[in-house]
């Protein structure tokens, strides 16, 4: 057993194998660990997120040390069958690699019964095993951008389908029209830890797929459309939304077992500062709000505040007279008023809330709007109607003392990031370790909610190219495929990943790491030295 660092509040657990790994898991769920706020299992590591206020990593390590590792995963009686079209764009490399004939792979992947060992990646990704040992691939040497739902895939020993589109680096062998999450569903995900699986080849015959029985739904699906709660009258009209905002709230967590991710504001300091202008709660959801041009009309009276990236902001009244305001203040608003949000001179994200909170309903726990999982509410379009609670309850006096945590980058500036090194540094060279810190880093235009993808002029050096097993990632990770150019994932990235991570951005970092702007720089600032944790004496 090693236990490496991930962050200042994550670390990961990393096992003989996949059985050692559930049997942690397994022993951590049922005699919890005070302090200890989610797990994340994968191949041969278990992720933990712990309050820092509670444990240290040495403690948990010590504690995690003495666990019993013998326990194994039991099977279910629950088979579910998923129909395949074999036609995927991988087929034939997957051939080659294996030495086997196309119809070869298929027969083999049909003939194998598959066990759900976990979920993750994106929410219900089921990580399969007990494959064709012949059937072990590689990933891709360089990730899509873009994989379909429903494409079957192969990495390592493992098996799956991708519930949604999403970017991945597995070899695709096929497709399936069944969905694999589905929020009408209870539980959503079609896979859970211990269903058995099989394949059914629909060239060769129909298939009729089992599924779990459903129960009711009592999951929202969305909340771009908000049911307005009696007696409220007070709306916001969108009349234009160039870049659909989202609504955004703390994250969601607890849903790590469907391969839900937390997700929410990407500078979430700015999310409580916004609140805290209007008097609401500092996780009430707001709307978070890129590159301006987004305008609405209020139907009456309200207070209305603006934090995160400083974007002009015009209103105009009734009768057409038009003034200005200013971000980190409150903003009294009157019937009819049209406030214009313009782009942001600087920084990357603006957080609008309005006094009362919007009467947005939450899916899974939170009204957070996961652009990788698609999960939380629609986007926000011009034509919605947005209403907001007149409910006083709860709320306290405006703040006029608000102002940003740091200065907000723009684009051409060098932004410096402190970085916690591990869990996988010891799997670059020395002068791969180097680089990371030594050049500036451009932001590419492919960044998002996801990650800031960036390029510099040296890739990261590895030391081989051998294959890292799916584990858990955290927000804040520099990943790095195998072109040495870097991921840096932001709050909806995938909750596992496959290529290893040099180094975390420091908590403390990433509300600015949200706010950096493309064409910007980053100087990554390792602020530890990588090495094992070693358990706490007694």
């Amino acid at each position: 057993m090693r236990i490496l660092p991930v962050s200042l509040t994550v670390l990961l657990v990393e096992l003989a194998d996949l059985d050692e790994t559930l049997a942690l898991f397994a022993s951590l769920e049922a005699d919890p660990v005070d302090g200890i706020i989610d797990m994340v299992p994968a191949a041969r590591t278990l992720m933990i997120r712990f309050r820092a206020e509670k444990l240290t990593a040495e403690r948990l390590a010590a504690t995690i040390a003495t666990r019993d590792l013998s326990a194994r995963l039991e099977a279910s009686d629950m088979l579910v069958e998923i129909p395949v079209n074999y036609d995927g764009e991988d087929l034939a490399d997957v051939a080659e690699l294996t030495g086997l004939s196309v119809e070869d792979v298929a027969r083999r992947h049909t003939e194998s019964t598959f066990t759900v060992a976990f979920c993750g990646f994106a929410p219900g990704f089921g990580y399969l095993v007990g494959g064709d040992p012949a059937l072990q691939v590689p990933r891709r040497q360089s990730p899509r951008t873009k994989i379909p739902a429903g494409s079957v895939a192969l990495a390592g020993a493992f098996s799956g389908v991708y519930p949604q589109n999403s970017p991945g680096g597995w070899q695709i062998i096929g497709t399936t029209p069944e969905k694999m999450w589905d929020l009408s569903r209870d539980p959503p995900a079609l896979f859970q830890p211990g269903h058995r699986v099989r394949f059914i080849d629909l060239a060769k015959k129909a298939a009729a797929v089992i599924m779990p029985t459903a129960k009711a739904a009592t999951i929202q699906t969305s909340g771009a459309a908000p049911t307005e709660p009696p007696g409220n009258d007070l709306t916001f009209t969108v009349l234009a939304a160039p870049v659909p905002a989202l609504f955004q709230d703390l994250g969601r967590f607890g849903q790590t077992g469907q391969g839900v991710s937390s997700s929410g504001a990407l500078d979430q300091g700015a999310l409580k500062a916004a609140n805290r202008i209007v008097g609401n709660s500092a996780g009430t959801p707001v709307l978070e709000i890129i590159l301006g041009g987004f305008s609405f009309e209020v139907s009456g009276r309200t207070v209305l505040g603006i934090a995160g990236a400083p974007c002009p902001i015009t209103i105009r009244d009734a009768s057409g007279r038009s003034i200005e305001a200013s971000t980190y203040q409150p903003i009294a608003l009157e019937a009819g008023d049209v406030v214009t949000l313009g782009q942001a001179p600087k920084g990357m994200r603006s957080y609008l809330s309005v006094r009362g909170g919007f009467a947005v309903k939450p899916v899974l726990g939170s009204a957070s709007t996961d652009t990788l999982a698609v999960v939380g509410p629609d986007p926000v379009t011009a034509g919605a109607v947005l209403t907001i609670n007149h409910e006083a309850a709860g709320l306290s006096s405006v703040s006029l003392t608000e102002a940003p945590a740091f200065d907000h980058p723009a684009s051409g500036d060098v932004v410096t990031l402190d970085v916690i090194m591990g869990p996988r540094s010891d799997w670059f060279t020395e002068t791969g370790i180097a680089t990371l810190s030594s050049q500036l880093w451009q932001v590419t235009p492919q960044s998002n909610r996801v990650g800031i993808r960036i390029s510099g002029d040296v890739a990261l050096e590895r030391k081989d190219k051998a294959e890292l097993p799916s584990e858990g990632t955290a927000t804040g990770a520099i990943q790095v495929p195998h072109s040495g150019q870097p991921v840096l994932f932001l709050a909806d990235h995938p909750l596992t990943g496959g290529y290893p991570v040099i180094g975390t951005v420091a908590e403390y970092h990433l509300d600015l790491a949200g706010q950096i702007p493309v064409n910007a720089q980053i100087r990554f600032q390792p602020v530890t030295r990588f090495a094992d944790i070693k358990p706490a004496k007694a």
